[in-house]
This record gives structure tokens, sequence and C-alpha cells, in this order.
């Protein structure tokens, strides 16, 4: 497995890399996942340092997690017990997700832009209706069954999960709703 443990704005001693690197292959081992690689990424917050945690699994699945404590250890502890606890509580589907696929899952690519905040005062006429694009990157959305989208969305604590539909191969949302609910946009089955 490959781990990349990185500080933004501050060095990490090797001590703390390898720490990271046995605490995190018992976390995976003990729930039989098999991770091709993990990214472990340490910052600091005010007075407190973050730790985000990101594995991707062989079968194109990929577990995150996010803490913050006001020491670098024990932000990285929180942070393991959380992706200890989504494995856990995800290990049944995650071996039937393994045992029904033949292949791991199917991603596509697709352009992601980052558009510049409007400037105009809220009760002017903007001058344009296209926006200014700042940043233009590449992203992969997954060809996943309904379910496996909700476990993904929760497993990687994103508010949204854009994929691709297995059932009719159109691409579909997912979205956590303000009453705890999940939302499923698939304009396919309108009418």
């Amino acid at each position: 497995m490959r781990y990349q443990i990185t500080g933004r704005h501050l060095d990490i001693g090797n001590a703390l890399q390898e720490y990271v690197r046995e605490e995190l292959a018992s976390v995976l081992e003990k729930y039989g996942q098999r991770p091709t690689d993990a990214e472990v990424i340490f910052s600091k917050d005010a007075h407190n340092f973050v730790c985000e945690a990101t594995v991707h699994l062989s079968t194109g699945m990929i577990a995150a997690a996010k803490a913050s404590a006001t020491e670098i250890y024990a932000a990285f502890d929180l942070c393991r017990d959380k992706m200890e606890k989504q494995l856990r509580r995800y290990k049944r589907r995650l071996k039937a997700h393994q045992r029904r696929r033949e292949h791991p899952v199917e991603l596509s690519e697709a352009a992601t832009y980052i558009l510049a905040p409007s400037e105009e005062k809220e009760d002017t006429e903007p001058e344009s209706l296209t926006p200014m694009i700042i940043a233009e990157m590449e992203t992969k959305i997954a060809s996943l069954s309904v379910g496996e989208a909700v476990m993904q969305m929760e497993l990687s604590g994103a508010p949204l999960l854009v994929f691709r539909n297995e059932a009719h191969k159109g691409i579909n949302v997912i979205y956590r709703r303000d009453d705890g609910n999940i939302g499923w946009i698939d304009p396919k089955n309108i009418g």
C-alpha cells in the first residue's frame, strides 16, 4: 500500500509518519479492506491541528475522515477513530460490494470549475451572465448502484455525490437533506 503523509505549512517528523502508517494499517487490516493508497494531510487551524485522511479501496470506494485537536497525535487518533467507525459500520456492505463486483468501480473523467463570486451589489443588474472561471480541474465520476452511491457518500463524508447510475448509465445526484434524509435526483425517471 502506498502512503502519502504530508503537512500543510508545517513539518511532520518521521516518528509521526511511522505512527500514522502503523495505526492506519492496523485499522484497515482489522476490517479486511484491500486499500491501494492512503493520503493523510496535517494542517494548523488557529490553535488546533487538523488531520484529514483519505483511503482508496481496491474496489474503487473511498473512505475519508477529518478531525482536529490541540495536539497533532490526538488529531490523528480522532481521525483514525472516525475512519474505523465508518469502516466498522459499512464492513458487511463493503464485503458484499467486493463479492458482487467482478471488476473495480468504473470511473469516467469530467471537468470541474471554480467560479469567482459576483462582486456586484444585490440591487444592481449584473454586467454579464457569464461567470468568471478562476480554476479548472479534472475529477472522476464513478459508475455505481444507488445503494453503493449512498454508502460512498457516507464513507467519504461528502454532502453530495454525483455518479453514473449503473442501471441506466445516466448521471444522478444524491445529497444529504436538511431533515437528515438522503435526496436522490434521477433525470431518467421523469414521468
